[in-house]
């Protein structure tokens, strides 16, 4: 039989197991008689816990990001590892989501079920980070997926139509004597396009906030090819990446000639460019497409799905027309949920989506 209730709560963004004493991404930090499991070291789903369960890239991004004290538990992926919760055990795997380096997905099983937590994910391999694994755990019974791109305006083009005409946009640039900037988030977005670029012959030099990044990249053995620190001046014989705030900054007005461009997902919107104040944006993600995201339920089958970020409750809608049952969550399902009883209630699909398209995760 399908289960109806939902064996979790679902509270500031954040997926909790009262009865496990168990978070999974947390934004509010957590006490020490709590477990929070991070997928990954983005801003947005790091805190000051004291307890965390994560990767050993992480545990380096997060020590590197965060500083401060705290009891990790360090899982390879795979590694399925026992917890004791305040009113019942549990078993808890992560698995690779293939998002940025040592991002994961968490296998939750217990008495009562098993749920997958995917976190941020993406199916296209990047040579960035480990590719997304998620064999383990085809058939759970909850399957909580993020859904950032989850309407079908969302299919990106070919990464390697992206590449080439991203290497393209570079040297016109070069050619023209402008110095050519590449902005994406400082941990992920800039070391894979260190990556991209590594054999392209171009050099590179790179903002201040990335460079410390690049190097635990490099320590946990991802190559990432030749950088320098961003130098003083106009550099038009290099290809710079920087942080997106880089665009308004009084570094960006000293530069002299450059032209910019973004690299985002959210490029597939005709007007990125123009809010984002670039010459160019690339559709290049770290997160899963729309098709993508059908292919990853498909594959998985779970018994009931729960959507969440972006348009979760347009792809919750999609994934219902394919058959599959499915749940949007939102800010406003915030019922105590035992493990295994009370059904949960959700806003209306339009407040859904709306809160989906002011929810954008940064990409």
């Amino acid at each position: 039989m399908t289960p109806r209730a939902r064996p979790f709560r679902f509270e500031r963004g954040a997926v909790h197991f009262p009865e496990l004493a168990l978070w999974l991404d947390a934004h509010d930090s957590r006490g020490p008689d709590e477990w929070a499991v991070v997928s990954h070291a983005h801003a947005d789903h790091i805190a000051r816990h004291k307890r965390v369960i994560l990767t050993e890239p992480t545990a380096r991004l997060l020590r590197q990001r965060l500083g401060g004290q705290r009891e990790e538990r360090v899982l390879r992926f795979g590694e399925r590892a026992e917890f004791s919760g305040p009113r019942g055990d549990f078993a808890l795997t992560l698995l690779p989501a293939g998002h940025i380096l040592g991002s994961a997905m968490g296998l939750v099983e217990w008495s009562g079920g098993s749920l997958l937590y995917t976190g941020d994910f993406r199916l296209r391999a990047s040579p960035a980070c480990e590719p997304c694994d998620f064999s383990a755990a085809r058939g759970c019974d909850w399957l909580v997926m993020e859904t950032t791109f989850g309407r079908a305006e969302y299919v990106f083009p070919p990464t390697e139509q992206v590449i080439a005409e991203l290497l393209a946009f570079c040297r016109a640039a070069l050619a023209a004597g402008e110095t050519p900037v590449l902005l994406g988030w400082t941990l992920g977005k800039a070391q894979e396009l260190l990556c991209l670029l590594a054999d392209s012959g171009l050099r590179v030099a790179v903002h201040e906030a990335v460079l410390p990044l690049a190097r635990t990249y490099e320590h946990c053995g991802v190559r990432l090819g030749e950088c320098e620190a961003l130098p003083p001046g106009s550099p038009t014989d290099r290809v710079l990446i920087c942080p997106p705030t880089f665009a308004r900054s009084p570094q960006r007005a000293a530069l002299g000639p450059c032209r910019l461009a973004v690299a985002t997902g959210w490029a597939m919107d005709s007007s990125c460019k123009y809010r984002s104040g670039v010459d160019a944006a690339f559709p290049l993600s770290d997160h899963a497409d729309f098709n993508e995201l059908i292919e990853f339920v498909r594959q998985i089958r779970p018994r009931r799905v729960f959507t969440t970020h972006g348009f979760a409750a347009d792809f919750a809608a999609t994934l219902r027309d394919l058959g599959f049952d499915a749940e949007a969550l939102v800010a406003a399902e915030q019922l105590t949920l035992s493990l295994g009883v009370v059904p949960a209630q959700s806003d209306s699909p339009a407040t859904a989506s709306r809160r989906g398209r002011e929810g954008r995760k940064a990409d």
